[in-house]
């Protein structure tokens, strides 16, 4: 089980990287566009060092030839990057020519059909988008329990990604996701939480209280 950051900022990036249990990080073009990148050779570059799991890159190109040669400007950059490949047939078909050289995530994939071909084309993970997936159908994380019984057989895995709020991510690993990309304002929301904070004080309270008395 692990968990990657859904962001493209650096600064994101960096303080995620700091808290020393974030594996990853996973992009897309629009978090590069709205982290304000404009080079994602640079951006990617930047991220990758940061993490010691897969940052993954998401490819533009439409046909197996336009995203081999999109891959090939990317997988130099570092040891650690993967591939995002949209689940359509062009894709799965790149994914399986490259699954045993890199490690590849079949993205938005809506429908159980589509993760039982992702996993059969080679892909390691298969990412479900979960708030869209509930905004369109009504149950992102219906579908996540659904495409972990499809690849229950398999050693494909489900990195789940679109999560926007603490009650989503638990609802999604609850649901059968081995792994989740969240937004690093949604990972730290996890970490707190009011009774926590009360039970600290309780503690603190009764040590200080315990002072007096000896005293």
């Amino acid at each position: 089980m692990a968990l990657f950051l859904d962001s493209a900022h650096l600064e994101d990036a960096r303080r995620a990287s700091a808290l020393g249990f974030i594996v990853g990080a996973t992009t897309n073009p629009g978090l590069l566009a709205r982290a304000g990148h404009t080079d994602a050779l640079a951006a990617l570059k930047a991220l990758c060092p940061l993490f010691p799991g897969t940052v993954f890159y998401q490819l533009l190109g439409h046909t197996p030839k336009e995203m081999e040669a999109e891959a090939e400007a990317f997988l130099p950059l570092a040891e650690n990057i993967g591939l995002k490949i949209p689940c359509t047939v062009d894709g799965l078909t790149f994914a399986a020519q490259v699954s045993g050289r890199v490690t590849i995530a079949i993205t938005g994939v809506f429908t159980p059909g589509q993760a039982y071909l992702s996993a059969q084309a080679g892909a390691e993970y298969v990412i479900p988008y979960v708030n869209r997936v509930t905004r369109l159908t009504g149950d992102g994380p219906g579908l996540v329990g659904q495409i972990a019984a499809i690849l229950d057989p398999t050693d494909c895995e489900i990195l789940a990604a679109g999560i926007k709020s603490t009650a989503e991510a638990v609802d999604t690993l609850l649901a059968g996701a081995q792994h989740v990309s969240l937004p690093l304002d949604v990972i730290l929301a996890m970490a707190e939480n009011p009774l926590t904070e009360n039970a600290i004080a309780d503690f603190e309270a009764a040590w200080s209280a315990r002072g007096k008395a000896a005293g």
